[in-house]
């Protein structure tokens, strides 16, 4: 892709514009979204997101949209997987549900800039460095193992560097609005909320050390990496409100992204061996019989690996909802069944006492 410096500026300054209009428009005022509107800013910007895709599809070609949309397929998971950390610390922080918005909007703008970084970063190292690709993809199948065995053992808001910012900083025990800051005989404490946007920008920065290894596997175009992150963060505020209850319905959404991560890492590997430059393996030349995975392969197996997770999750609520409803509505039959045989017992012993009593 030939990206000139004044399109890298557009983009960004139209990407700024947007987070602006969303904090005036929105989160300035604290108050909780509607489903309503909620629903109406997810659909308009997953919209524009595709419709962004087809634009770049159209102009640069459609190997270039194939990876973009791969890219924001992947991206927009592990925002999901995301929001789901967001929830827990939001639940250890006791976050009024008013006050959410802004730190889902801080949260969200700070992974922007850390995921902007690390894409410069990973730009410059894939540039430079070949074998970054071995890196990246031995990172991503750790990444992969952590995700299927290691999701949610962990609270955020309790963690021990959330203990450690404690015992550092003056923290007051109650929230005074959506304040940060608070003074009190004389004295500033921080105010919870402070702390829960820095374990928000914690969790961000574990998040980007998943996602940017992840996009580079599917596309190396610095462009259509910070693009499908710009896009796959927006709308992600509403997307929380919205599907806020159903994020405890994925069960499999873990697994799901363990093995989205995992295709990724053994393609990166692929591609190292492809492009091979280490000496200490094939003597240094590239091991041309490695396959290349095509783009459209990645996105159909994304794609299908998301849908896949995302049934079998629903599938498996539902089912243990239907069971535990089951046992809600059996649990009084049993009661009644137990109190009918101690009231026939006891009919009986009466019987029998008076039985004795007339023998006598």
């Amino acid at each position: 892709m030939n990206i000139t410096p004044l399109v890298w500026i557009i983009t960004i300054a139209v990407t700024i514009a947007f987070f602006v209009y969303e904090f005036f428009a929105h989160v300035r005022k604290p108050h909780e979204p509607t489903i309503g509107e909620s629903a109406r800013w997810s659909a308009f910007y997953i919209g524009l997101a595709l419709l962004f895709g087809v634009g770049i599809g159209t102009v640069s070609g459609w190997t270039y949209g194939g990876e973009y949309f791969a890219g924001y397929l992947t991206e927009k998971a592990l925002s999901i997987d995301n929001l789901f950390v967001f929830l827990i610390v939001m639940t250890g922080f006791a976050v009024p549900r008013i006050y959410q918005q802004k730190v889902l909007m801080i949260g969200i703008v700070i992974a922007l800039i850390m995921r902007g970084g690390f894409i410069a970063l990973g730009a410059t190292l894939i540039e430079n460095f070949s074998w970054i690709f071995y890196l990246f993809g031995a990172l991503l199948l750790f990444l992969a193992y952590r995700q299927a065995f290691a999701h949610g053992e962990s609270d955020p808001a309790n963690g021990r560097f959330m203990r450690f910012v404690r015992r550092i900083l003056p923290v007051s025990d109650e929230y005074n609005g959506d304040r940060l800051t608070v003074k009190r005989d004389g004295k500033r404490f921080f105010t919870p909320m402070f702390l829960v946007i820095i374990a928000i920008g914690f969790v961000d920065l574990i998040f980007a050390v998943d996602s940017i290894p992840a996009i580079y596997g599917l596309t190396e175009e610095a462009y259509i990496v910070f693009t499908a992150n710009a896009f796959a963060l927006m709308g992600l505020r509403q997307l929380y409100f919205l599907i806020g209850g159903l994020l405890q319905r994925l069960v499999y959404l873990a697994q799901g992204l363990a093995v989205i991560l995992a295709f990724i890492g053994v393609k990166l590997v692929m591609h190292a061996l492809h492009v091979n430059e280490l000496p200490f393996i094939n003597g240094g030349e590239p091991l041309l019989w490695v396959p290349e995975i095509p783009i459209w392969f990645s996105l159909v197996f994304i794609g299908a690996t998301i849908a896949v997770a995302t049934i079998a999750s629903l599938m498996k609520t539902r089912r243990d909802d239907k069971r535990d409803a089951l046992d809600a509505a059996s649990s009084p039959i049993v009661a009644d069944d137990a109190s009918a045989a101690a009231a026939a017992a006891s009919t009986s012993a009466s019987l029998t006492t008076d039985t004795q009593k007339e023998h006598s």
